[in-house]
């Protein structure tokens, strides 16, 4: 490891507590791979999540953030991992994703508009169940992380755990802030059943169901593997709930969540 990039922590531990953390964070990880883009998200439960800091453009700022916050969010591998409780650690998005996410409409409808080749993430476990995932992006300009780069970031997550988590003690009460006020419990409210309700003049629970395994990216084997039914099974749900919401793609099954959601 560089001399320099213990400079670098020093200068993150000096900034505990100020306004410039993250930026000196990020730069210190900069100090050992390279990555050009980089937002740290807070998580806890189903609320949109908290952008405690982004290095973004201001078109990217409205890719990455405002439109995620929007609902997309709920389909995302790193969100959907936090609400399972998965171990803090350093982690790939594609490790962390469905087996069919590279095809799912949510990659295609809103992944894609990122332009990122990849992106790995530190998630830090905060009191009262909240989540912190510090995210390291590359653009298409860059390759994937090589496995020396990862192990490189691996060697270190347990300081950036320990500095996020010294930075962040409070954030619980941030969400619950959020989650008090009158309108944003409304939001909750939505988002808690957007999966729930979806369709529900239309499709039975069963079909709702895969509906939601589908928009996250699951193959059809996987689903039946889920719902303990086979692959034909979800084949033929996936036809009759087309059917039922007169729409013929993925795509449009994708829209139409997202356009429920939001309104």
């Amino acid at each position: 490891m560089k001399g320099d990039w213990h400079d670098d922590l020093a200068r993150t531990i000096a900034a505990i507590g100020t306004p410039q953390f993250h930026e000196t964070l990020v730069a210190m990880l900069q100090g050992l791979v390279e990555f050009d883009q980089a937002v740290m998200f807070a998580y806890y439960k189903d609320l949109p999540p908290i952008d405690l800091y982004d290095n973004f453009s201001n078109r990217k700022h409205h890719i990455h953030v405002a439109l995620y916050q929007a609902g997309p969010y709920l389909l995302d591998p790193f969100f959907q991992a936090c609400s399972q409780d998965v171990k803090p650690a350093l982690y790939r998005l594609k490790d962390l994703a469905p087996d069919r996410f590279y095809q799912s409409e949510y990659f295609r409808s809103y992944y894609a508009q990122t332009g990122l080749a990849e992106e790995i993430g530190f998630f830090v476990d905060l009191p009262e169940s909240v989540m912190v995932v510090v995210s390291l992006m590359r653009s298409g300009n860059y390759s994937a992380y090589s496995a020396r780069e990862f192990r490189k970031l691996k060697e270190v997550s347990p300081i950036v755990s320990a500095l996020v988590q010294q930075q962040h003690t409070d954030l619980y009460h941030r969400f619950s802030d959020y989650a008090g006020d009158e309108g944003q419990s409304s939001i909750q409210r939505s988002i808690d059943n957007a999966f729930r309700t979806f369709g529900r003049n239309l499709l039975t629970p069963r079909e709702r169901d895969v509906v939601e395994y589908v928009l996250k990216g699951n193959s059809s084997a996987a689903i039946g593997r889920l719902l303990s039914i086979s692959a034909g099974t979800v084949q033929i749900h996936r036809r009759n709930i087309y059917q039922k919401l007169g729409i013929n793609s993925q795509g449009e099954l994708f829209s139409q969540f997202i356009n429920g959601l939001t309104s």
